[in-house]
């Protein structure tokens, strides 16, 4: 008897995975009812049609849904938009090729419910968008295919993304079609005009974007000496007022602005007094855990400009190289490279803060449209706390107070110091169930805000010695290594 041959397992095992994939294929077409519809607007071999497919950052979905509804909202064009069925199917990345296949990377697919997914806007209006749909539209003889496909719910990798997918007969009418959503994209961008903050997402890969809103500041709610308030605006408002002249002299729009001075003497509230004279502008806010996120400011100010970049304690990522007990920060380089590489006719302006300008990089100064403008906020002296205590005095009902009493009380206060003493006075005459503010009211909110020493003070705003301005025979503080030709300072008195 003679011997069989030996099994070859791998053949066998090679043909036996290409029988059960038939078999699959062959069941998923017969019975699958995405791939009739499919068939119907695409052709009778819907996987021979060609895809033209682009891939977008999680953050411009919302994008892709104003731009879509608008597309298809034109005349002559109709459509039908199909959900599709598939296990954890918000897990995973499924594409046009999945449809065609009948599975995904989590199994089968077959025609469902369409999936939505809200975003919220400014004013937290909601956007419903599609996070996975199949578009069937008819434009005169043309018919198409696009596949939405939302980025995955959970971030477990760097596949973060969504996907547009075209499919038609005519690959040059599916790629202008796809030209068409990526330009309405673009036009009706959600973020533009807005004020929105950006943060790092979960392993670095997508930018967190929040939307908030500014409170209108008149210039009247800001006290500065003299001159001060104007060099920022010209700086800031006079170059957007007469950008069109500038461009036409081939000067350049893109400028910096560093405010810089002691811990409440009111850099913020300029920032938001700036936003107030330039409505309909772009406001990127930078801060905190944000700061991280640096990296794509640069992307974001030039795809949204007119832009206002706003990076709040700067000195976090900004530190002069080679500090003592300073690392340099990777950071300081993604921010130079994001100021160096804006266009010279785009209207992108930086506005820096700091309470630290001593240990700023200089480089920040070094060249034209980095930061062309470096202004000290000082301590108010007896002049501004009178001001500022009228200003925040306002809508109080008082009772026999004599303002000028705490004129010299508040020697080496901040504005934020004064504005939180008067809060305090009106808190506690309501405790009281007093109808007016009086003396006795503003004397218990100083005392309670100087309990606890120099370090509560210090944290108010109230007599910050290592920041009082500096005396005329040290000159005025300007950030370290800074050229002078840079820096517009202003000289101030010290609190008497």
């Amino acid at each position: 008897m003679r011997e069989q041959d030996p099994l070859d397992v791998s053949a066998f095992g090679a043909a036996f995975k290409r029988f059960v994939d038939n078999m699959n294929a062959t069941a998923a077409r017969e019975t699958n009812p995405l791939l009739e519809r499919l068939k119907q607007y695409l052709g009778d071999e819907p996987d021979h049609v060609p895809i033209v497919a682009e891939e977008f950052e999680s953050y411009e979905h919302p994008n892709a849904q104003v731009a879509l509804e608008a597309v298809l909202a034109k005349r002559d064009r109709r459509y039908e938009l199909v959900g599709v069925a598939a296990q954890n199917k918000r897990w995973g990345a499924i594409t046009f090729s999945d449809l065609l296949s009948g599975s995904g990377p989590t199994g089968r697919i077959s025609e469902g419910s369409v999936d939505y997914v809200n975003f919220r806007l400014e004013d937290d209006n909601v956007l419903a968008c599609v996070q996975f749909g199949l578009y069937l539209v008819t434009d005169g003889d043309e018919r198409f295919a696009i596949w939405v496909g939302g980025p995955p719910q959970a971030e477990m990798g760097p596949r973060t993304r969504m996907r547009v997918e075209i499919a038609s007969p005519r690959r040059e009418a599916a790629a202008e079609l796809l030209k068409e959503i990526t330009a309405a994209m673009s036009e009706r961008n959600v973020y533009r005009g807005k004020a929105i903050s950006l943060a790092p997402g979960q392993y670095g890969v997508q930018a967190l974007i929040k939307f908030h809103r500014l409170r209108n500041v008149e210039r009247d709610d800001i006290v500065f000496p003299p001159g001060v308030l104007d060099r920022i605006e010209r700086q800031s408002v006079e170059f957007t007022t007469h950008a069109e002249a500038l461009t036409a002299g081939g000067r350049s729009l893109k400028r910096g602005i560093l405010l810089y001075g002691p811990p409440g003497t009111g850099k913020t509230l300029t920032v938001m007094y700036l936003a107030s004279r330039m409505p309909g502008r772009t406001h990127i806010i930078m801060t905190g855990h944000g700061l991280g996120a640096v990296g794509n400011v640069g992307h974001f100010a030039k795809m949204l400009a007119p832009t206002t970049v706003i990076i709040e304690d700067v000195d976090l990522i900004a530190q002069e190289r080679g500090f003592p007990g300073m690392q340099t920060q990777p950071l300081l380089f993604e921010l130079l490279n994001q100021m160096d590489g804006i266009a010279d006719d785009a209207d992108i302006l930086y506005v820096l803060t700091t309470n630290r300008p001593d240990i700023l990089e200089p480089a920040l100064a070094a060249r034209p449209g980095r930061i062309d403008l470096a202004v000290e906020l000082p301590m108010p002296d007896a002049d501004g706390r009178r001001r500022l205590l009228q200003l925040y005095a306002r809508g109080l009902r008082l009772k026999g107070v004599d303002l000028d009493r705490y004129v010299e009380r508040t020697a080496g206060a901040s504005p934020a110091y004064i504005k939180e003493m008067l809060r305090r006075a009106a808190l506690l005459a309501a405790i009281a169930g007093a109808p007016n503010v009086g003396h006795e009211h503003l004397d218990s909110a100083m005392t309670e805000l100087e309990a606890g020493g120099e370090l509560a003070k210090r944290i108010v705003g109230f007599g910050t010695a290592a920041y009082l301005p500096p005396s005329p025979s040290v000159g005025p503080m300007r950030p370290a290594g800074f050229p002078s030709a840079t820096v517009e300072t202003i000289e101030v008195k010290r609190p008497s």
